[in-house]
């Protein structure tokens, strides 16, 4: 990763934890070495146990099912576009 990028991962990742000392809660950064490596597992582990996806593009949301039907949601201006279909012509037209 370049110097820009991980100032900008960096910049990203102080800005949440402000956010979250607004509200008076804490958060953890990873953004380098063993704990970033830690939590990327993780979440490949999460996501490899999702049953079903719900992409709804025009509110930036992805939902997740897992297995127990519980869902999780994620907040996204890029994720829902990244998994969406391109739109088809209609072949009745």
């Amino acid at each position: 990763m370049s110097n820009d990028q991980a100032s900008r991962v960096q910049a990203a990742a102080d800005r949440e934890l402000e956010l979250a000392e607004e509200v008076e809660t804490s958060g953890h950064a990873h953004v380098d070495g063993e704990a970033l490596e830690k939590a990327r597992a993780a979440l490949h582990a999460w996501v490899d146990g999702v049953k079903g996806v719900v992409i709804n593009a025009a509110l930036g949301r992805v939902t997740v099912i897992h297995e127990n039907g519980r869902a999780s949601t994620i907040s996204s201006p890029d994720l829902p576009f990244a998994m969406s279909s391109p739109v088809k012509p209609r072949s009745d037209a």
